[in-house]
């Protein structure tokens, strides 16, 4: 099996709606986030294999048992992975910036997070790139605490398995299997290879129905 990084340069050269249509034509069906969920930074494409997290609000949880609990959880987070997170919360905030710093500084590439995140100027800042739903001041002090890690999230009606490959960018996030990614991005690679012969073909003139019936793709 091709390791993450090669998959995972791949991937990137991809866009989120042609890996969609490799998947479609595959019969996969339920492996595009939520379309309320955004990208902090527009223009940054945010891929890699997921390390999931989960939990739940506390609010009679001790304030150091929260940040005893969330600092914890943050050095467990892998190298060249995506924080990706189901809070199971709507109302604080589950990413801020000394979070952000300390997970840049280990490597991982970005986030993804079902609720909130604040200290967004400073995400901005230092490049790290944040899918998530909203935007609020209010922290996990003294009210969430994690479940665990490495276990299936749900995100919308998208099940992601821990080391599922996330592609992120202007038209969304994807979600693709693990077992099933190496296939995908090179299935992807090819199919663009086809896009840009039919680009070709209409840009000199060609029928765009003629275009389809030769090549099979538009």
């Amino acid at each position: 099996m091709a390791d993450h990084d090669s998959i995972r340069d791949q991937l990137v050269q991809c866009y989120t709606g042609v890996v969609h249509d490799v998947m479609r034509a595959d019969g996969h069906r339920n492996f595009t986030l939520p379309p309320d969920m955004t990208p902090l930074i527009p223009d940054q494409v945010l891929c890699g294999p997921a390390f999931t997290i989960s939990g739940h609000i506390d609010e009679s949880a001790d304030p150091h048992e929260t940040l005893l609990a969330w600092t914890g959880l943050l050095s467990k987070a892998r190298s060249g992975h995506i924080w990706a997170a189901q809070p199971n919360d709507n109302t604080i905030a589950h990413m801020g910036e000394l979070s952000a710093e300390t997970l840049a500084k280990r490597g991982i590439r970005g986030c993804v997070i079902d609720g909130g995140i604040r200290d967004t100027r400073f995400l901005v800042d230092i490049g790290f790139q944040a899918w998530r739903r909203f935007h609020t001041p209010r922290d996990i002090v003294g009210m969430w605490l994690p479940d665990a890690v490495d276990v299936e999230i749900v995100i919308g009606d998208v099940a992601i398995q821990p080391g599922d490959y996330l592609l992120g960018d202007l038209d969304g996030m994807v979600r693709i299997p693990k077992d099933k990614a190496a296939d995908i991005a090179a299935r992807a690679s090819e199919a663009m290879q086809t896009e840009n012969k039919v680009r070709t073909a209409i840009l000199e003139g060609t029928d765009p129905q003629e275009a389809y019936l030769q090549y099979g793709k538009f």
